[in-house]
């Protein structure tokens, strides 16, 4: 599954690496927009594939932050 943004943000922190394993809940990265802090959280059970972004990176709506399956 590809997580992409949402919205104009700037990546704040990554919580995973490649390789990790996780669960549907798990707090995988965090963006902060219009200065709030949002969470990026595993919509499934998976294993973490690739990570697109490095922490501060600013993406736009739609970009690839990481796939997981």
């Amino acid at each position: 599954m590809e997580l992409k943004s949402k919205m104009p943000s700037k990546i704040e922190a990554i919580k995973v690496a490649v390789g990790d394993s996780v669960t549907k809940g798990t707090e995988l990265a965090v963006l902060e927009a219009m200065k709030m802090k949002n969470p990026l959280v595993c919509p499934v059970d998976g294993t973490v594939k690739s990570i697109a972004v490095a922490v501060g990176d600013r993406v736009k709506p739609g970009a690839l932050i990481m796939v997981v399956e």
